[in-house]
């Protein structure tokens, strides 16, 4: 039997959102109505595509290979619609943004909510391997990811670069050194992203490559409660100088052994990259940032 339209639409609107509630929105169509269609899907195709968590939904194995190719598909849809709409204004829809460090996206979450107010906005801040996972299963509109991994069909914007400094507060006996060393860092407690972050990562590898080790690390969920601990005085942290907005009260030191930098990038799948409320989140990204480099994988 082939499968409505409607169903496909409904599922895809779904599985983007994470909700019926919100798919339902999204549509402009009731929770029930949107509940009926993804279940005459799933009856259609003899599997169950959504399992309900605490946390929300989750697509089964045979919703993520579906998702796959419908999401594809509405995204086109919805490039077809624009183009013969052409209307002029964003006075509808929403994006669902992923970043794994808060401070390269509120500029633009900010611009962009002053200018566009009736879209709304979806943000999640998540650990660099989990925002790579999101971006390589379709699951955000936009990614704006330090270092990505090459991502198949996808638009990489880089929109700056930048380097790893270790972050304390001023009174800090080592905050008034006009650099520090990895055998420094190793002495002191130091707060860093959890596991999957690339910060940990890559602070490990340095370690290792110079024959040191962290004795005592705490590990804190996000980059804001980083930046918490260490305005309480707790220990030192090892940030990109871009990740966070700046405090008074907390200065930065070069790394010595840590002197590369790393690029902030926007990224999104390319045949979402032309929609208008992606497009318009790009633009704004353009202007906010200067000379960033665009790329195609």
């Amino acid at each position: 039997m082939k499968p409505s339209p409607y169903h496909i639409a409904a599922f895809t609107q779904v599985a983007r959102a994470r909700s019926f509630s919100r798919a339902a929105e999204a549509m402009g169509l009731t929770q029930s109505a949107v509940t009926q269609h993804v279940a005459k899907l799933e009856k259609t195709m003899g599997a169950q595509l959504f399992v309900r968590r605490r946390d929300g939904l989750e697509l089964t194995s045979a919703g993520r290979g579906l998702f796959d190719i419908s999401d594809r598909m509405l995204a086109l849809e919805q490039q077809i619609a624009e183009k013969v709409a052409a209307y002029g204004d964003l006075s509808a829809g929403s994006l669902r943004i992923i970043a794994n460090a808060p401070r390269p996206a509120m500029p633009i979450l900010s611009e962009y909510s002053r200018l566009y107010p009736e879209v709304q906005i979806f943000f999640s801040l998540v650990p660099w391997s989990v925002a790579m996972e999101t971006v390589l299963a379709r699951d955000a509109d936009i990614a704006i990811v330090t270092e990505p991994d090459p991502v198949p069909g996808a638009m990489v914007l880089e929109l700056e670069r930048t380097c790893y400094r270790a972050r304390m507060r001023q009174e800090h006996p080592l905050a008034s050194r006009p650099e520090v060393t990895l055998g420094d860092l190793s002495q002191e407690l130091l707060v860093l992203p959890e596991d999957g972050s690339l910060t940990q990562r890559l602070v490990r590898q340095k370690m290792a490559e110079h024959g040191q080790e962290m004795r005592r690390v705490i590990q804190t969920a996000t980059f804001p409660l980083v930046r918490e601990a260490l305005l309480h005085g707790i220990g030192i942290g090892v940030l990109l100088e871009n990740s966070m907005f700046p405090s008074r009260q907390l200065v930065s030191v070069p790394i010595r052994e840590m002197p590369e930098s790393y690029g902030h990038c926007l990224v999104t799948p390319s045949d979402k990259s032309d929609l208008r409320a992606v497009q318009s989140f790009t633009d704004i990204a353009r202007q906010l940032y200067t000379d960033p480099v665009i790329r195609r994988t």
